[in-house]
């Protein structure tokens, strides 16, 4: 199907969109669960975002709360009452341009990253679907160049 393109920003986050992966990252998550079950580790760190995104349920602190819980029913751990494991998300409050400025803070270079659902075979993002649209709109606000490769027609 194709990806949608040029998006209102007033109308994404308004629904579940056409780029919804049934269950991707209660998968992950159920991995990453039972990986750090088996290394006893403590925490696991997941970087979903409730605010400027694209509406994906499973992305939302709801949904991170309940997986929580269910880790607590399912865990050894858990179960027996030891030290249960914990999910961080750190990104899950805060906004695109907060995300970004942490992330040149950090030394992250962007450059080396993309977010396009859409993108060209030479890796150059469309610029117009809702990733790409939230990501530009981040780097806006944090006032900050944005260094990927955008295909010609954005540009």
């Amino acid at each position: 199907m194709p990806v949608p393109k040029d998006t209102p920003f007033t109308e994404i986050g308004a629904g579940i969109p056409a780029t919804y992966v049934p269950a991707r990252n209660t998968i992950f998550l159920s991995l990453a669960l039972a990986w750090a079950e088996t290394l006893d580790a403590r925490d696991i760190f997941f970087g979903a975002n409730a605010l400027d995104y694209s509406g994906y349920p499973d992305c939302r602190p709801e949904y991170l709360e309940a997986f929580t819980r269910m880790a607590d029913l399912a865990t050894r751990a858990g179960v027996e009452g030891g030290v249960r494991l914990r999910i961080h998300a750190p990104l899950l409050r805060l906004t695109k341009a907060q995300i970004l400025t942490r992330g040149v803070a950090l030394g992250l270079d962007y450059g080396i990253t993309s977010s396009c659902y859409d993108p060209a075979g030479d890796g150059a993002a469309c610029g117009r679907c809702e990733s790409c649209l939230l990501r530009l709109k981040g780097f806006a606000e944090a006032g900050l160049a944005d260094p990927v490769k955008y295909q010609a027609a954005h540009a």
